[in-house]
């Protein structure tokens, strides 16, 4: 019968009653905060009608701090002049004013009050900066590395492809490297092709620190304490290969040293240094800033500046002032010697060809014209 079914059915939850309330607890929450402050009465706004605008959270907390100082009737502790910021800002730190820093640049303290003695540009948080051009450079290949090793160049390590073939110059080049305390490290061929970025190195690569100029009056005067002086200057050369294959050409004619500009020209690089067969070890090379100033000191101390041009007014083979303090200047690859240079320059020197070659690459022309200035000299 309905009713006294001996079945059991679905149990039902029990009937919640009615939320609780808070009991006043949140009233302050549900409270207004006022009214909206006009944008030239808020520190932090770009409007702000005040004597100084600051960065949004160090003028909130000076706002604070003030209206705590006139609650209990004192001085601010900041926010006034000469005080010492104790908030964190924008380029401030703890203890130090906000804004700029005693160094001149934002971010003059850092955390703790500690000065950063960081001048330089800032970088945004979480960005790496940008990475320094001075860094260290992987020679590559036998000669270079053997020629580097015996001149004592700084080295940080050698590393070599694993499987190399072995023979009498990587032999000199690890026994050297060991009684110097350079770190071998054995890697394999992919991975020391990816440190050099394809280029051909032999299965060995010695990493050294930047290359370290000479200073150009030093590099002058060396070269003046020798019987026959005798400098190379590069006028605008991009190429590495060609700096390299230069300053090859001036170890193996007697050049004293070599000179570049600093800017718009190639510097020593690991491609120059692979170019040079490790010449770059024994010739000095000095960066000048201004090609053009450091020809005239050449000059004012007795050097004779000859430029090779290919519509030169004297011959090579009629070169008389080769016997003498000389420097020679080699122009860039494609438009030769600039304006100002080529008036510098005592005299101007054309190679004679007898095809119809308009011009020879730059580093082939200053090995043609060394090379006729110590025949000169040899006969001399």
């Amino acid at each position: 019968m309905p009713g006294n079914s001996q079945r059991r059915g679905r149990r039902l939850a029990p009937k919640q009653g009615a939320p609780k309330g808070s009991g006043g607890k949140n009233r302050d929450a549900l409270a207004g905060r006022g009214k909206t402050l006009p944008a030239d009465e808020r520190p932090w706004h770009k409007a702000y009608s005040g004597t100084e605008k600051l960065p949004q959270r160090t003028a909130w907390k000076q706002d604070k701090e003030r209206r705590a100082a006139a609650e209990e009737g004192r001085a601010p502790k900041v926010g006034q002049p000469g005080a010492k910021d104790t908030t964190w800002g924008k380029g401030g730190g703890r203890g130090t004013p906000t804004g700029r820093g005693a160094a001149g640049g934002r971010g003059g303290a850092a955390r703790g009050g500690k000065p950063t003695g960081r001048t330089g540009p800032r970088v945004a948080p979480g960005r790496k900066s940008n990475p320094s051009k001075d860094g260290p450079e992987l020679l590559v290949g036998r000669n270079p590395v053997l020629e580097s090793l015996r001149a004592q160049v700084p080295a940080t390590a050698l590393y070599t492809a694993q499987g190399i073939d072995s023979d009498d110059r990587v032999n000199e080049i690890v026994r050297t490297a060991a009684d110097r305390g350079i770190a071998i490290l054995e890697i394999s061929r992919a991975e020391l092709d990816r440190m050099t970025g394809g280029v051909l190195h032999q299965g060995i690569g010695l990493q050294v620190p930047p290359f370290a100029y000479e200073p150009f009056e030093d590099l002058m005067a060396a070269a003046l304490e020798q019987t026959a002086p005798l400098l190379v200057a590069l006028d605008g050369v991009t190429d590495p290969r060609n700096l390299g294959a230069v300053i090859r050409s001036a170890a193996a004619f007697g050049a004293q040293g070599v000179f570049v500009p600093e800017r718009r020209a190639a510097g020593i690089t690991a491609t120059a240094w692979r170019t040079s067969a490790g010449a770059a070890a024994r010739v000095p090379v000095a960066q000048v800033t201004n090609l053009t100033r450091s020809l005239k000191a050449c000059q004012e101390a007795g050097f004779m500046v000859v430029g090779l041009d290919a519509d030169g007014e004297t011959d090579l083979y009629d070169l008389e002032a080769a016997v003498g303090p000389l420097v020679v200047v080699v122009g860039s690859e494609g438009r030769g010697l600039s304006r100002l240079v080529g008036e510098t320059c005592d005299l101007t020197v054309s190679i004679p060809m007898v095809s119809d070659v308009e011009s020879l690459n730059a580093s082939v022309a200053a090995a043609v014209t060394l090379a006729e200035v110590a025949r000169r000299r040899a006969a001399a």
